[in-house]
């Protein structure tokens, strides 16, 4: 296979889904991994790709068997990993500090977390083995990585543990040819964030909307991290959109 290739979390919608759009058009092939295989085909559906350069593949990434599955078909059918977009996750259900749910607490950290971890380890072990070595792992972090929300402590934890797991790989990665960077992104519109434009809580109890930008600008700054040579990294970059609260948030 000539072309690179790229495993996309979480690419049944949203950002996921305008991210592999991004790196088909860029001449990757993708493997396509969501929780469920309808919404994976219509990513695929709505793009020009050939099928030659897709496969879809239904994947819990809570699931380490199937975070497994995932990658060993990749593998199978391409030879090797050039770039994971760990982008799978969650928001959760917003409830105050004090009434948040423990098991909303847990399925936020085994999918946010954990599946973002379990699908690096295996992007990391594939490209440290493969011929030529090397390749690339974007972490979907948040603007929540930086500076919270009210009642989203769930959220706010993994994203901030998020930028811990970017920056360990970062460093491990040095000597086997393995960069590992992440977006932070603002109000990227999608239906996760639909709510924003009708009104969300603030830090001061208002409720107030908030301005959204196209999830394609996303996917720009995906692709220009994707497009760089192994020996140049963006660790850490936000994009946002410009009317948001988020400077001065709080």
């Amino acid at each position: 296979m000539s072309r690179p290739v790229a495993v996309v979390t979480g690419a049944g919608s949203g950002i996921g889904r305008e991210v592999a759009h991004a790196l088909l058009d860029y001449g990757y092939s993708v493997v396509l991994a969501g929780r469920r295989d309808e919404p994976l085909e219509t990513t695929i559906a709505e793009s020009d790709a050939t099928p030659d350069a897709t496969l879809v593949v239904p994947t819990d990434v809570t699931d380490e068997t199937a975070v497994d599955a995932l990658f060993d078909q990749a593998m199978e059918r391409f030879g090797r990993i050039d770039l994971l977009f760990n982008n799978a996750g969650s928001f959760g259900t917003p409830a105050p500090f004090e009434d948040y749910s423990r098991a909303d607490w847990r399925t936020l950290v085994d999918t946010n977390l954990t599946g973002a971890f379990l699908c690096a380890q295996r992007a990391y072990r594939a490209m440290k083995e493969q011929d030529p070595p090397g390749g690339r792992i974007v972490n979907n972090g948040s603007i929540s990585a930086h500076v919270p929300r009210p009642h989203a402590v769930a959220y706010t934890a993994t994203k901030h543990a998020i930028t811990g797991l970017t920056r360990q790989i970062a460093l491990e990665g040095r000597p086997h040819g393995i960069a590992c960077g992440q977006i932070d992104v603002g109000n990227a519109a999608t239906e996760m964030t639909r709510a924003m434009e009708r009104g969300v809580i603030q830090a001061d109890g208002s409720i107030a909307a908030e301005a959204t930008m196209d999830a394609a600008n996303v996917a720009k700054a995906v692709l220009y991290m994707a497009s760089l040579p192994l020996d140049c990294n963006v660790l850490f970059m936000t994009v946002m959109a410009t009317g948001m609260p988020f400077v001065g948030r709080g």
